[in-house]
């Protein structure tokens, strides 16, 4: 063997065992670590109880509510005007405090739409000047409310609001797959930086190894000085795509670090993921999952509601029309014990209504344009929907090209990787010119790039399919399950 090729063989084992030194982080490692960590599962976190505590809150609209307020003893002293029986005016000073305290129990009615209330209530009244004092309480006063013919908000939002909470649920999961996908996208960027630095330093190594084995055949006469002055030009290309190399292997890492919320300390090296699990997608299978799982789906079926609503809420207002009735018990005295002997019954009935007698064609105009909308709503819907599942047909079917094209870049890189070291022994041995080597030596790199090209497609394209359907065809499970 001549004195290059060991070199060459030399350098070979040192940038092996250099690679095979450094600890690496397989992409799972790095999408658990998004999951994780990273600043925008955090949001996405934050996102979810949001969205809960919003629908707790929406819980509450349909539960009774006890409420208690007044106000504490108020204290006020003027002069105010009294008439005397002469019909002259004279000023008294009033001194005086006033204190009140109401107590209701409130119960909406989501099936009319309503609200039924108990209440009780205290008021004091104490005269300072001529110490007189009075109390006067309703102690009893049951209210009903009711809207006739009306819009009923509390019926519709207990149509649209716990869809709109399972949706929140299930965008979270999306979300989620989200990160990963982009995870692995930066991956594999950081990836693509790692390959292609590798590349250009065993290419400026082997080119200057060339170099030197030019000026040699060259001071010996047997090679040109064109040769060599191509060698020397290669070499400092070589040198330069190094540079480039490490930059942008700098920016790769660096994106991938504020991604997974990483300090600048932490040293990121990654194992290409090559094990690509064996797994079949059927068509038919990935749309029910999608229409079974996709928050998108959900919200076509809320959609709908909601212009439902609308139209229901344009037509309550042409005639707005309520009854309010209450009966109970009240009493004045001068201690608050006496408000309780023989208290007054008290009662109230009446009916309200708003009807437009003349308003040019405003409410029939609301009305219509409540319609329009509804239609329109239900036309854009329709076509989301084509658009859903046409969405995830181009993925099903490019993803088993991906597949595909992932076995010819291996297979491509294999016998690149072949030719390469076969082309650099006839060099050495002199059977081959410089120009033939260089243009093995791009064979190789080029279906290297392309063999980690085609495994970044495959694996976004994977977790972008999980999101669509919120399903793992590699596991066969599940990745959101509705709960009650």
């Amino acid at each position: 063997m001549s004195k290059s090729a060991v070199l060459l063989l030399v350098f070979f084992c040192f940038w092996t065992s250099k690679a095979g030194a450094q600890r690496l982080f397989s992409i799972e490692d790095v999408i658990q670590r998004a999951l994780a960590q990273s600043p925008f599962a955090k949001q996405a976190e934050t996102r979810k109880e949001n969205r809960y505590w919003q629908y707790r809150s929406f819980r509450t609209n349909y539960s009774p509510q006890l409420r208690l307020n007044g106000g504490l003893p108020g204290y006020s002293q003027s002069f105010i005007p009294v008439r005397q029986p002469d019909g002259s005016l004279i000023f008294q000073s009033v001194n005086q405090t006033n204190a009140s305290a109401n107590l209701g129990l409130l119960q909406p009615l989501h099936w009319t739409g309503g609200t039924i209330s108990a209440n009780t209530n205290f008021n004091l009244f104490n005269d300072l000047d001529r110490q007189f004092r009075s109390w006067n309480g309703t102690l009893l006063n049951v209210q009903l409310e009711q809207p006739i013919f009306g819009f009923n908000p509390l019926k519709w939002a207990r149509q649209t609001e716990p869809l709109r909470y399972e949706e929140s649920k299930r965008e979270f999961v999306e979300q989620l797959e989200a990160i990963s996908q982009e995870a692995a996208d930066r991956f594999f960027g950081v990836l693509e930086a790692q390959t292609r630095q590798q590349i250009a330093s065993f290419n400026l190594a082997n080119n200057d190894t060339i170099y030197k084995i030019e000026q040699g055949r060259y001071n010996i006469g047997t090679t040109s000085q064109d040769k060599l002055l191509q060698v020397e030009l290669q070499l400092l290309r070589s040198r330069q795509d190094l540079a480039q190399a490490r930059l942008d292997l700098e920016n790769a890492s660096l994106a991938l670090r504020i991604y997974l919320g990483l300090t600048d300390s932490d040293e990121i090296s990654l194992q290409l993921p090559e094990n690509i699990p064996p797994f079949s997608i059927s068509l038919d299978e990935a749309l029910l999952y999608a229409k079974q799982n996709r928050a998108a789906y959900l919200a076509f079926e809320r959609r709908r509601l909601e212009a439902q609503r609308d139209v229901a809420e344009a037509k309550g207002r042409r005639f707005q029309t309520s009854l309010t009735a209450s009966y109970g018990l009240n009493n004045s005295a001068p201690m608050v014990g006496d408000l309780y002997t023989d208290p007054q019954r008290q009662q109230q009935a009446n009916v309200s209504f708003n009807v437009p007698v003349l308003d040019w064609g405003r409410n029939r105009a609301m009305m219509r344009t409540a319609v329009a909308n509804k239609k329109l709503n239900d036309y854009i819907i329709a076509q989301e929907e084509v658009n859903f599942e046409q969405e995830i047909t181009t993925q099903v079917r490019q993803f088993e090209l991906l597949r595909l094209q992932l076995e010819i870049t291996k297979k491509s890189d294999e016998v690149a990787q072949e030719r390469y070291r076969v082309a650099q022994n006839r060099y050495l041995i002199g059977k081959i010119d410089i120009t033939n080597l260089n243009i093995a030596l791009t064979e190789k790199d080029d279906a290297k790039r392309s063999y980690i090209e085609a495994l970044r497609s495959f694996w976004t394209a994977y977790y972008n399919l999980r999101r669509l359907t919120l399903y793992d065809f590699a596991e066969r499970k599940l990745l959101y399950t509705p709960t009650e």
